[in-house]
């Protein structure tokens, strides 16, 4: 089964939730903002990712701005981010598609959703 992880105000996550409705693809639908990832899943995902764990940050998003993260990640562990990560949905890049032990993050998703076809 497929988990979409999203936020609903998201045009890109409303985007791909629609394609995935119109392949007729069954998933399963997490709002980011309302069931944050916890650290032990950011952890699992950034490994079966492996992509470096700043693709996880929402690097456009406005709570990410607001932090300055761009001059403060570089200087924090992977054990401060995957906690900064699971404090604040908003700072988590989306959508999130599960599958499996695939993971897909954000441009990604889309690219594997039209790889259905």
């Amino acid at each position: 089964m497929i988990e979409l992880i999203c936020y609903k105000k998201c045009s890109t996550c409303r985007d791909v939730e629609k394609k995935l409705k119109d392949l007729k693809v069954e998933y399963t639908y997490r709002e980011i903002d309302k069931e944050i990832p916890n650290q032990e899943e950011l952890k699992e995902w950034h490994k079966k990712s492996g992509l470096p764990l700043k693709r996880f940050f929402n690097t456009s998003g406005k709570v990410y701005r607001e932090m300055k993260l761009k001059d403060k990640l570089q200087d924090m562990s992977h054990e401060d981010q995957y906690l900064l990560l699971s404090k604040d949905g908003m700072l988590i890049k989306r959508p999130i598609l599960l599958y499996e032990d695939q993971i897909y993050i954000g441009p990604d998703v889309k690219k594997y959703i039209e790889s259905m076809k």
